[in-house]
């Protein structure tokens, strides 16, 4: 089976390759292959990756899976885990420009991904800050986004705060962070991994236990992020990835977010529910027609499952 990464690999995959270096995937006659976005300089997501059967799993943002489920055009594709169970991405500015909240960003220019709902995410986020929602967007090449604050190309840009919120401690860059939470944005979870509803029927068993060696590798790296850390550093290849005390850093900053009570990968209905609707009430889900959708357009309980997951139980 193939996994296919939302970004070059990074301490949001550690439990991965902590799982792979351990052996948890042979234990689990799970034949992996990992695949970085870099391998087509990230042309396809790792999401379409897997609507099209190319990969098996992708990691991504939850919204991934609102948009597969909201597209006449493409197949649906259901969350099976949360990398992660709190979100620890920010909107970030440099704390030299001034802007030190999210209404100032108003005519501002914000570096995106060109991610289906990220633009008009951040644009709510100004909205309720007080301010008009107002911003210019560029579309950097993906891997020289969180560059372009230093660079002067943008103003603002989405980051995870451990990863490279750390890199610009590491360079001595400041940063103003706004956590979607703090400014009444409930996001779902990120990242997440996602496959298609026919594989969790036809393939489940096999994708049960990958999800069960892949959770044994994130709950070693939560109670063990130096050890983490350098197994990800000596296995992955990547950009980071050789500077020791950065990686035990990032691991250290992000290791309490992998696990609820000791467990991961499960996820709370009420949690893709606030998020849907809160999507739903900021007019921000349509069909290709333009076509407004609400919240009981969205089947939530079809975004996600815990079963898989359940049955390692």
């Amino acid at each position: 089976m193939e996994l296919a990464l939302d970004w070059t690999p990074n301490t949001n995959h550690t439990g991965v390759y902590v799982a792979r270096a351990k052996g948890y995937y042979d234990e689990a006659s799970v034949d992996l292959t990992i695949r970085s976005p870099a391998a087509d300089d990230y042309e396809t997501t790792p999401a379409k990756r897997v609507a099209r059967g190319d990969s098996t799993v992708a990691i991504a943002p939850s919204e991934s899976a609102i948009s597969y489920h909201t597209h006449p055009d493409y197949p649906s594709l259901t969350a099976v885990a949360a990398v992660c169970q709190r979100d620890t991405s920010a909107i970030v500015t440099l704390a030299s420009s001034g802007i030190d909240r999210p209404k100032k960003l108003d005519n501002s220019t914000y570096a995106s991904y060109d991610a289906r709902f990220e633009d008009d995410i951040v644009r709510q986020l100004i909205r309720n800050d007080g301010g008009r929602g107002e911003l210019e967007i560029v579309t950097p090449p993906k891997l020289g986004i969180p560059n372009t604050l230093v660079d002067g190309e943008a103003d603002a840009t989405w980051v995870f705060m451990p990863w490279e919120g750390v890199q610009a401690e590491r360079d001595g860059v400041e940063l103003n962070a706004f956590a979607l939470d703090d400014y009444g944005v409930p996001y779902g979870y990120t990242p997440v991994m996602l496959a298609r509803p026919g594989q969790v029927e036809e393939a489940g068993d096999e994708l049960a236990r990958f999800l069960d060696a892949t959770g044994r590798g994130y709950e070693f790296a939560a109670a063990n992020p130096a050890a983490a850390a350098a197994i990800l550093g000596e296995t992955a290849e990547g950009p980071g990835l050789d500077d020791e005390a950065f990686l035990e850093t990032s691991q250290r900053r992000i290791a309490d977010a992998y696990c609820d009570d000791g467990t991961w990968g499960r996820m709370r209905r009420e949690r893709w529910a606030d998020f849907v609707e809160w999507l739903a009430a900021e007019s921000l889900v349509e069909t290709p027609e333009g076509d407004r959708l609400g919240a009981d357009d969205i089947d939530v309980d079809a975004l996600y499952t815990n079963e898989l997951l359940d049955r390692s139980d």
